[in-house]
């Protein structure tokens, strides 16, 4: 029987196999065929501790018996409170209050809308938002507008706000992006903030920065008095190396926005944490002053108590050291690439490895991308290229073996795909 399922990023008409999968355990996906799939690429980028943890699976179950839903306007539960506090404690002492939503695109939403709200009740008529080059930050409208404009968002064109967009610091352009970056802070429409993905655009490439540079684009808004808000919905929870990525650069954003692993992956779940000099300025006497955002499953008791789960290991095990000794055996898969004339543009941080696969048609869009997906399938790899990047993000619980795995398999796409100089 046909499937009435519309998949996301799916071009339904090519016809591709759609395999389904019976159950996870760890950095493995069992399908229903018999075969077993490493997930590489932890379930788009969400699985950190791996599938099916059973801290977190127990804590959804004893919640699921006890409280499944609030409605959280003018109510609260303690599953919110304690993730709440624990993420007060967890992130810069700066960002003093939590707003929970559903996506990491919704995050990125309540982070605009704070910030105009910010500026609309301090009396200042400041709408520009900056954003860094090649960035993508979700789907949503306002996501989609401060993204980088092409493939993923050019039919809803008429729908999407303009922003300014500072170059990529690309190795030996930093300098570049810095000026700037300084040039459109003095430019005589003043901004209400710069949105960035610090160190690691993902979507946009696999794409990696300084933190250096993180450190002086922080400073060049805080001269300005520009909002900085850090998406840190791919590279918080430990993806690049550190909790958050930017505190490999010392720094402390106005706004935060958090999702994927704020449950472990187990269940949707994101926040926006803001200084407290951004809540006061929505406090008021009048109702007509509040902060005007909200989805039904604001703060789901459920997907709160995963959150709290996914913490507790995060406060009692060594993920950092985890994360360390994945980022190695990624490091060493590399390694084992260098010299193939198939690939170029190795980098690496934290639990992330990417390369590029030299191709006539290179890009998002590349006729590489669903001839890879399927010979990675055929190895038993869960891995889904961007155009000609491959890139590897897999839970910490990835082991040697599966990590030589992989890179044995990359190595052999490149003998089959590559088209080197």
């Amino acid at each position: 029987m046909m499937s009435a399922v519309w998949h996301p990023f799916t071009q339904h008409g090519l016809g591709e196999d759609i395999p389904r999968v019976e159950r996870g355990e760890g950095a493995l996906l069992h399908l229903a065929d018999g075969r077993t799939l490493i997930d590489c690429i932890s379930s788009w980028w969400v699985t950190t501790h791996g599938h099916c943890e059973p801290r977190i699976a127990a804590a959804i179950a004893a919640q699921a018996g006890r409280l499944d839903q609030l409605i959280f306007a003018g109510h609260t539960h303690e599953p919110a409170e304690r993730v709440a506090a624990a993420l007060v404690a967890m992130t810069p002492p700066s960002l003093t209050r939590i707003f929970f939503s559903d996506s990491g695109s919704t995050a990125v939403e309540v982070a605009l809308k704070m910030a105009l709200g910010y500026w609309h009740r301090r009396g200042e008529a400041r709408h520009r938002i900056l954003v860094l080059e090649h960035s993508y930050h979700g789907d949503t409208i306002g996501a989609m507008s401060i993204g980088a404009r092409g493939v993923f968002n050019r039919r809803y064109e008429p729908l999407l706000f303009d922003v300014g967009t500072i170059p990529f610091p690309a190795p030996g352009r930093e300098q570049a992006a810095l000026d700037a970056l300084e040039s459109a802070a003095t430019g005589p429409d003043r901004p209400a903030a710069f949105v960035i993905e610090p160190l690691l655009l993902g979507a946009g490439g696999m794409l990696i920065y300084p933190a250096a540079v993180l450190r002086e684009m922080a400073a060049i808004c805080a001269r300005h008095g520009i909002l900085f808000i850090a998406d840190e919905v791919m590279t918080g929870w430990g993806r690049t190396g550190s909790f958050l990525a930017v505190e490999q650069a010392g720094i402390a954003p106005d706004i935060l926005c958090i999702a994927k692993g704020l449950t472990g992956g187990a269940l949707p779940l994101a926040a926006t944490l803001a200084s407290e000099a951004i809540f006061e300025a929505h406090l008021s006497n009048d109702r007509a002053d509040m902060f005007y955002h909200s989805s039904s499953y604001t703060a789901n008791p459920i997907a709160c108590a995963a959150a709290a789960a996914n913490i507790e290991i995060w406060q009692e095990e060594d993920v950092i050291g985890r994360i360390a000794r994945v980022g190695a055996a990624l490091a060493r898969g590399l390694e084992t690439l260098a010299g193939h004339p198939a690939f170029d543009n190795p980098r690496h941080i934290g639990a992330v490895a990417a390369v590029d696969l030299k191709a006539g048609d290179a890009g998002y869009l590349s006729s590489l991308a669903p001839a890879l997906r399927a010979f990675f399938l055929e190895k038993g790899l869960l891995l889904r290229p961007l155009g000609n990047t491959i890139y590897v993000m897999p839970p910490y619980c990835l082991t040697e073996e599966e990590a030589a795995r992989i890179f044995a398999a990359i190595a052999e796409a490149g003998d089959r795909f590559g088209q080197p100089d």
